[in-house]
C-alpha cells in the first residue's frame, strides 16, 4: 500500500470517528458543506436548545422552534461555530452569558422573535461577529454604549423595531465607526459598513436633533440600507423624511401664569391658567399646599409647537379650598414650575404654606396589577394591567434597583405597551420593581420584591413551588415593500432579493391567497428543510411571508418569588 493510499485511510478513519457515529438530533437534518458541517432544525417541536448538539457544528440554524429564552451558556461547548440563526421564534430574553464561548461567531441572525432589550454587553463573548441581525422585533431603547463591543461588525439591522428616539453619541462611542472615520480620512480606503434603521417609529422632536444631523451626514464607507427614513409623530412631521425637516434644540420648561393672586366668592368656580413652553412637551402637574384633597379636573391645551396651556378648574369653591396652588411642568431637561394663591371670601395673599402634594384627579393613582411572568437568574419579565379609561394611551414609568439601595433606574413606556423585561441582573440579589403612571411615584401594590437564584438549577426547583401567571401575547408581521440584504459567509454572496420581494409583495396584494397568487403566476412555495445552507436566506424570507398567516401561540410560562406591598 503506497503513502496516499494510507494517508486515505486514516483521513477516512477519522471522519468516521468523528462524524460517522453521530446522528442528527430528531427532527433535524444535517449537511456536510465546504465550511464545516451544518445543522437545520425547522418547526421542531421544542422550547429550549438541546443540550447534546455536537461541538462540531460551525452552522445551526433553528427557526420555529418555540425558544422562549437563551439561557446562559446556551452554546458554550461549540467554539466552532461560525454562523447562528434563531429566526422567527418566540426569544424574549437573552442572558448576558448566553453566547459564552462563540469565540469564532461571524454571523447572528434574530429576526422576528420578541426581544423588548439586548445586554449589549452579551457581544464581548462574540469579538469576529460581523454581521448582527434584529430586525422584526420589539425593541425600543438603544444605550448609547450598546455597539462599544462590536467592533469589526459590518452588517446591523435594526428595522422594523420600536424605536422612536436614539442619541447619534450611540454611533460616536462605537470604536468601529471611530476607526472608519480614522481610517478613511488617512487612507481613503476601508470596508463598507451597512446599516438598516427603517421602518421604526421615530418622533421628530427635538431629542432626536443629533440622530438625524447623522443619519444626513452618513456617507461610505457607513452604508445606510434605506436613506429615506420617516418621522411617525410628532402630528406636524408625520410621514416626512429626515433631509426635509429643521429640528431645534431641547429646552427646559419655562412656566408662566397670567394672574398668580386671585380672590373669589364661596360658592363660585375658579379656573387657574398656567401658560408652559418646553421643548419637547412636559408632563404638567398641579400641586396643593393643603391636605384636603378633592377632585379636582386639569385641562391641557396646545398653542403652537412648543407651548401648552394647563387649565385647572375647581368648582363650587369652599373655605377649605384656600390656599396655593402650583403648576409644576417637566421634561428631561428639567423643570419649572408657578404658584397661585387662591382667596376664598377674602383679599389678603395668602401666606406662604407647607411644600405642595399631588392633586388626585380621576385615573391618576389607578390600581396597577403587576406581576412577574418570566424569571432566569440574571433576568426577568414583567407584565401590568392597570385601571385607566385609555389604556391605549396610557404611557408608564418601571422604577427598578436593588431593594436596599435609594439608586433607582427609570424607564419610560410607551402607550399600548404592559411589559417590560431586563436580562442583565445579578445573581443572588433582592430587587425591588414598581410601575406607575408616567412621571409618578411609587404608590402602595405598585412595587414587586424578588430575589434572584443562585444558579438554574435553584431556579428551576423553585419555578415547581410558585403559581404559573398566564401571559397572553400575539404577534402578528407584515411584510412592506421595502429592502432585504441576503448576507452570509464565503459561499454566500450578497445580493438584493428583488425577486423573492417581488413574490411577497404580490402574495401579500392578494391577501395571502395562494390560489389567487398562483393564478397570477406568484405561487407561494413554503421552506424546504433539506435545502443546502446556501439558500437559506431565502427560505428564511419564505418563512416570514408563511407568518402573515399564522398568529403566534399563546403561551404559558413564569413565576417567581414575590411580595406584593
Amino acid at each position: 500500500m503506497d503513502a496516499f493510499s494510507v494517508v486515505l485511510c486514516i483521513a477516512f478513519v477519522f471522519y468516521l470517528v468523528t462524524f460517522g457515529s453521530s446522528t442528527c438530533l430528531n427532527g433535524c437534518s444535517c449537511a456536510n458543506e465546504t465550511l464545516g458541517r451544518s445543522l437545520i432544525c425547522m418547526e421542531t417541536p421544542m422550547s429550549q436548545i438541546p443540550e447534546d448538539i455536537p461541538h462540531y457544528f460551525t452552522k445551526i440554524r433553528v427557526e420555529n422552534f418555540h425558544l422562549m429564552e437563551l439561557p446562559r451558556g446556551s452554546f458554550s461547548k461549540m467554539g466552532a461555530l461560525a454562523f447562528l440563526w434563531l429566526n422567527f421564534n418566540d426569544i424574549t430574553l437573552m442572558n448576558i452569558k448566553s453566547l459564552e464561548g462563540l469565540v469564532n461567531l461571524n454571523e447572528l441572525r434574530l429576526q422576528g422573535n420578541k426581544l423588548t432589550s439586548v445586554p449589549w454587553t452579551v457581544f464581548q463573548d462574540t469579538p469576529k461577529l460581523k454581521i448582527l441581525d434584529l430586525k422584526h422585533n420589539r425593541l425600543d431603547a438603544l444605550p448609547e454604549h450598546a455597539l462599544r463591543h462590536l467592533s469589526v461588525l459590518s452588517y446591523l439591522d435594526l428595522s422594523f423595531n420600536r424605536f422612536s428616539v436614539i442619541s447619534k453619541d450611540v454611533f460616536m462611542n462605537w470604536p468601529l465607526y471611530q476607526k472608519i472615520e480614522r481610517v478613511w480620512a488617512k487612507e481613503g480606503s476601508v470596508s463598507n459598513v451597512v446599516l438598516a434603521l427603517h421602518n421604526n417609529p421615530w418622533l421628530c422632536d427635538c431629542r432626536l436633533q443629533g440622530f438625524v444631523e447623522f443619519i444626513r451626514s452618513v456617507a461610505p464607507p457607513v452604508v445606510l440600507m434605506n436613506s429615506y427614513l420617516t418621522c411617525s409623530g410628532p402630528v406636524s412631521k408625520a410621514d416626512k423624511f429626515f433631509h426635509k425637516i429643521q429640528l431645534e434644540t431641547c429646552t427646559k420648561p419655562v412656566a408662566s401664569a397670567p394672574e398668580t393672586n386671585i380672590s373669589v366668592p364661596p360658592g363660585t368656580n375658579a379656573t387657574l391658567s398656567c401658560l408652559v413652553k418646553a421643548r419637547p412637551s412636559p408632563t404638567i402637574e398641579w400641586m396643593y399646599s393643603h391636605k384636603i384633597l378633592r377632585g379636582f379636573t386639569a385641562f391641557v391645551t396646545p398653542i403652537d409647537e412648543e407651548t401648552v396651556n394647563s387649565t385647572l378648574v375647581i368648582p363650587s369653591l369652599h373655605l377649605a379650598d384656600g390656599g396655593l396652588y402650583t403648576c409644576l411642568a417637566n421634561n428631561f431637561v428639567g423643570n419649572s414650575s408657578v404658584s397661585i394663591a387662591v382667596n376664598v371670601g377674602a383679599l389678603s395673599i395668602f401666606a406662604p404654606h407647607p411644600p405642595p402634594s399631588p392633586i388626585l384627579y380621576p385615573d391618576e393613582n389607578p390600581y396597577i396589577d403587576i406581576r412577574i411572568a418570566k424569571q432566569t437568574v440574571y433576568g426577568i419579565s414583567l407584565v401590568w394591567h392597570a385601571t385607566t379609561d385609555t389604556p391605549a394611551e396610557t404611557r408608564f414609568t418601571v422604577h427598578f434597583g436593588k431593594y436596599d439601595s435609594t439608586k433607582r433606574e427609570t424607564v419610560y413606556i410607551g402607550p399600548g405597551i404592559n411589559s417590560y423585561s431586563v436580562s442583565d441582573l445579578l445573581p443572588v440579589t433582592k430587587y425591588e420593581v414598581c410601575v406607575t403612571l408616567k412621571n409618578h411615584p411609587p404608590q402602595e401594590g405598585q412595587c414587586v420584591v424578588f430575589v434572584t437564584g443562585s444558579d438554574v438549577r435553584e431556579m428551576e426547583q423553585r419555578e415547581r413551588l410558585i403559581h404559573i401567571v398566564v401571559v397572553v401575547c400575539a404577534m402578528a408581521l407584515a411584510v412592506p415593500v421595502g429592502m432585504y440584504a441576503c448576507t452570509a459567509e464565503a459561499r454566500f454572496s450578497c445580493v438584493v432579493c428583488f425577486g423573492n420581494l417581488w413574490k411577497k409583495w404580490r402574495w401579500w396584494s392578494h391577501d395571502g391567497n395562494p390560489q389567487e397568487a398562483e393564478r397570477q403566476g406568484t405561487g407561494h412555495r413554503g421552506p424546504n428543510s433539506q435545502e443546502a445552507f446556501d439558500s437559506l436566506q431565502v427560505a428564511s424570507d419564505e418563512v416570514l411571508c408563511r407568518h402573515l398567516q399564522e398568529k403566534a401561540d399563546n403561551k404559558c410560562n413564569g413565576g417567581s418569588v414575590a411580595y406584593l406591598y
